[in-house]
């Protein structure tokens, strides 16, 4: 399915990503990251570039041997398309070898998320109660977890 919408590439997030990857994140959260936030990850961002336009992007921090993704996001116009798995499968396949987990947190009610996770070989391992804000309050996010062999 990707194929046939034009060429595809991953690669590390530049300083010249910003406006679009924030345009990315406020068209799809309902809390976005800021400008700051963005610029303080730009070192674990990787960015999903299709016929030359970022469509996408993930934050992914290692720390030894776990990593953590921070955040991931396809623009609106490009969702449902298979791009999420490509890159959450790119940016797994692409850590170094000694990371042999891989943990998210995810909104509860973030039922297409879950299910992306779950595709990718997540699996969930706790909750974290009110982690999340709401315009009604707290919500719980899912703790998940994939293991490397």
């Amino acid at each position: 399915m990707i194929e046939s919408i034009g060429a595809v590439k991953v690669r590390e997030m530049s300083a010249d990503d910003l406006e679009g990857v924030i345009e990315i994140e406020q068209g799809n959260a309902k809390y976005p990251w800021t400008e700051n936030q963005f610029r303080d990850a730009l070192h674990c961002i990787q960015v999903l570039v299709v016929d030359q336009k970022v469509i996408g992007f993930v934050a992914l921090l290692v720390i030894i041997d776990q990593a953590e993704v921070q955040n991931i996001s396809i623009h609106v116009d490009y969702q449902v398309l298979g791009y999420g798995e490509y890159l959450l499968n790119h940016a797994v396949k692409n850590l170094a070898d000694s990371v042999s987990k891989v943990y998210l947190e995810v909104r509860e009610s973030n039922f297409s998320a879950i299910r992306l996770y779950n595709k990718a070989g997540f699996t969930e391992v706790g909750q974290r109660r009110g982690y999340y804000p709401t315009e009604f309050g707290r919500e719980d996010a899912l703790l998940m977890c994939l293991t490397i062999s």
